[in-house]
């Protein structure tokens, strides 16, 4: 794997992953009810992780980063191993993990 192909493509896609899933946790829920039956975003970060091994090796790279930004965004909510939960209710911080 290139060096450049990690700051081209990977990167941007972590970061990006990452940015999604904070304007999902901040702004999608509280715009659609914050409902208690969809799950914790992070899980959407796992299944893009396993969904990248049966892509390409190139977008399959893109992917995975993707996945890895977007559960990371929600990382603190791994941590305490919510699946299906409605997030509590308080002050968002758009750039935190929670």
């Amino acid at each position: 794997m290139a060096i450049e192909q990690i700051f081209i493509y990977d990167l941007p896609a972590l970061v990006c992953g990452y940015l999604l899933g904070r304007f999902g946790h901040c702004y999608l829920n509280v715009w659609i009810g914050n409902p208690s039956w969809l799950p914790h975003h992070w899980i959407y970060g796992v299944i893009l992780m396993v969904i990248s091994f049966f892509v390409s090796p190139v977008l399959g790279l893109i992917t995975f980063y993707f996945g890895i930004g977007h559960f990371i965004s929600d990382l603190k909510d791994f941590w305490e191993l919510k699946f299906f939960a409605p997030d509590e209710e308080g002050e968002k911080r758009f750039f935190h993990i929670d």
